[in-house]
């Protein structure tokens, strides 16, 4: 068993009680406004969103990725450019990315492009200067540097990236030998749901978005989709702040938020946890209690800070973790792949929810033996 799940077994009899619940404890504690009936106003969609994270926050984690594929080429070097480094997710990939580049015996450098289109096209720069054989677009839209995209393909450097198309695996338009990341449909309607269940069908929602990275407009577009299949769900708020904003627009926000709707605002969702790393200071200095409404559901990524107010119940109740060291060792995989001329591997992470009741007390999410499966594969 993988050292990060050996504590969330121990977990399971409190995740199975939640579930059996519907929701975790608490989850009754909405605003006055949401309490006149008993009875959920989408007992249907209640019912489906209930199953489905109970399923999602399962514990068991067997490795269903690859198991076979190409020896470990020699002597590759490979360029991570990152979109900005203070998003902890894309942090996370970086550190998967250079673990196991070090297995195969490659060098692997990160650039960060500062979450700015200029600093991004700058990093490209640099990294089609160090001559590599591959390239990673981490967090950002390819389309931001088409010109340098454009000559990494006439020097026949592949690109991998890691959210920077809609849709996981290949990619013509972007054009990339693939994109690592969960089905952002999948991660939507969880994060959905987990609203919907919790808040037995009556929730006044936030939800904050990055409306200049497609793959996170399109993944809060789906989030609102699903919150509407719940007629006593209500959308309070469709709040845009790109990602690189955060940290000085969230307390002003905040404030706002919560001057018009008040005790109406019982639920955020958010594409990325980092905005309720910046939230909580405002939610704490406006007088609310970590542990209660409104409660917070981070919609991807799941980096280790996340974890931390997730399992302190800290101004955030849940996150939809990608599995981002495992997706870091995907993309060394990938680009052994691309180098052997073999296909893509096609893999892509099952959607998981974690909370404090079954991370037990773990700060990242990753299926088990994938380190043990990839060495198998590169024969490191």
């Amino acid at each position: 068993m993988h050292p990060t799940r050996k504590a969330v077994v121990t977990a399971a009899a409190l995740l199975v009680m939640a579930a059996s619940a519907g929701c975790e404890p608490g989850a009754g504690a909405t605003a006055s406004s949401h309490r006149g009936s008993a009875k959920p106003g989408c007992p249907t969609t209640l019912a489906r969103a209930k199953q489905a994270v109970k399923k999602a926050e399962a514990v068991n984690a067997p490795w269903t990725g690859p198991t076979t594929g190409p020896k470990a080429v020699r002597d590759k070097t490979v360029v991570y450019i990152a979109q900005t480094l203070t998003n902890p997710g894309v942090a996370g990939v970086a550190q998967g990315v250079q673990e196991a580049a070090k297995i195969v015996g490659w060098q692997a450098r990160t650039l960060n492009g500062e979450g700015t289109p200029e600093g991004l096209r700058a990093a490209f720069k640099r990294a089609l200067r160090l001559k590599p054989d591959g390239i990673v677009i981490a967090g950002f839209d390819p389309g931001t540097a088409p010109a340098e995209v454009k000559r990494a393909h006439a020097e026949g450097i592949p690109l991998i990236g890691w959210h920077a198309a809609p849709t996981p695996g290949p990619s013509k338009d972007p054009q990339l030998f693939s994109n690592i990341t969960s089905r952002v449909e999948d991660v939507a309607k969880i994060s959905a749901d987990w609203i919907i269940a919790r808040s037995k069908g009556r929730a006044g929602v936030v939800l904050f978005t990055d409306a200049t990275v497609p793959f996170a407009k399109r993944k809060s577009d789906l989030i609102k989709k699903e919150l509407a299949t719940c007629s006593d769900t209500k959308l309070l708020s469709y709040t845009n702040m790109p990602i690189p904003q955060v940290n000085r627009r969230s307390i002003k926000e905040v404030r706002s938020l919560l001057s018009r709707f008040g005790s109406k605002w019982t639920y955020s969702a958010a594409i990325n946890d980092l905005y309720f790393q910046h939230a909580a200071a405002a939610l704490r200095a406006e007088g609310k209690d970590g542990a209660g409404a409104p409660f917070n559901i981070g919609a991807g990524d799941g980096d280790p800070s996340a974890f931390q107010r997730v399992n302190g119940k800290e101004f955030q109740a849940a996150t939809v973790p990608e599995p981002l060291s495992e997706q870091g060792w995907q993309i060394i995989d990938e680009f052994n792949r691309a180098f052997s001329d073999a296909p893509d591997s096609g893999y892509v992470a099952p959607v998981h929810i974690a909370t404090a009741a079954n991370s037990g007390g773990a700060l990242s999410w990753d299926s088990e033996g994938y380190r043990q499966a990839y060495r198998k594969i590169w024969g490191a």
